[in-house]
């Protein structure tokens, strides 16, 4: 199985490549000031108990942490930012590499954006996803798990110009986002493994996440 990581490096010098310096100097700059407020100390934590969640899929049915732990040993969230982000696109694509596995060790891969459920159904056919996709209109389930921020002033031109349109995808005029994480939560709807990096070109690698319930499987 591929290394996620290898996926981003190999986009990392694709982009270098294509995109002026000085482009690339400012979304670094933006990150590294992301990276300084330490946000994610605010989120859910490994021993928390995860909060529920009763979110739309694709086929605008609903879908609740708590129904989804009823019939699962283990629930993976990941939360990602959009379609548009050819980071949360790899990641996905890699996770559904181990739906699979996950399904064998009685687990349930769950993935929420603030997309709309259309977005979500485009992100879905586009990466080929066999596990749900939801809509965490206004990032409200985000919030609660202390994941979100406002996208930095000087990005926005920046991502317009390379045909971004996080209202619309969202809509939502906010420009929040939230921090690509992923929590592993049990029976007990408690948080067992969490991921969470200001940093949004750094993600999960997908066998941490099929040793954590190897290893918690009783």
């Amino acid at each position: 199985m591929s290394r996620l990581i290898d996926e981003i490096n190999k986009y990392k010098e694709s982009f270098r490549g294509k995109v002026p310096k000085e482009i690339q100097e400012t979304m670094l700059k933006a990150t590294k000031e992301l990276e300084g407020m330490q946000l994610s100390r605010n989120s859910l934590q490994v021993g928390s108990k995860a909060n529920d969640f009763l979110l739309t899929n694709v086929l605008n049915k609903k879908v609740s942490l708590k129904n989804l732990l009823e019939k699962k040993d283990f629930v993976v969230l990941n939360f990602y930012r959009g379609l548009w982000c050819p980071y949360c696109n790899l990641e996905l694509q890699a996770l559904q590499n181990i739906n699979d596995e996950l399904i064998s060790l009685n687990a349930k891969l769950v993935a929420l954006s603030p997309q709309t459920p259309d977005s979500s159904l485009s992100t879905k056919e586009k990466n080929e996803l066999e596990f749900e996709v939801l809509s965490d209109t206004d990032n409200l389930t985000a919030k609660e798990y202390g994941l979100v921020f406002s996208l930095n002033d000087k990005l926005k031109p920046i991502y317009k110009s390379f045909g971004i349109d996080i209202p619309t995808s969202n809509a939502n005029s906010s420009y929040e986002l939230p921090m690509p994480a992923i929590f592993v939560i049990n029976k007990q709807q408690e948080i067992i493994y969490s991921f969470i990096d200001e940093d949004y070109t750094k993600r999960c690698e997908p066998q941490n996440i099929l040793d954590i319930i190897k290893e918690n499987i009783s």
